[in-house]
């Protein structure tokens, strides 16, 4: 059961990052450029989520988790101070 939570998890944001790619291909806004790569590490992040707990459980991929998971979240802060100025 919780494989397909995972699953579902790393599923539903790369959705989203497609969708806000691709919004910001047609306006060309900015914001959803930060948005969209953020969904995408987040992405890398649910993925890893479901290596580590479910393909290779002895291996701890922890730390490349919440690398991943902080670096689309600092993208996406830039991206809003960015767009504020």
């Amino acid at each position: 059961m919780a494989a397909l939570i995972y699953s579902l998890c790393a599923l539903t944001s790369l959705v989203c990052a497609v969708l806000l790619l691709r919004g910001f291909q047609q306006s060309r806004m900015h914001l959803l450029l930060w948005s969209g790569l953020c969904f995408a590490c987040l992405t890398v992040s649910n993925v890893l989520l479901v290596l580590d707990r479910i393909v290779f459980p002895d291996v701890n991929l922890t730390p490349a988790r919440l690398i991943a998971a902080l670096a689309g979240l600092l993208l996406l802060v830039f991206g809003l101070i960015w767009e504020s100025e």
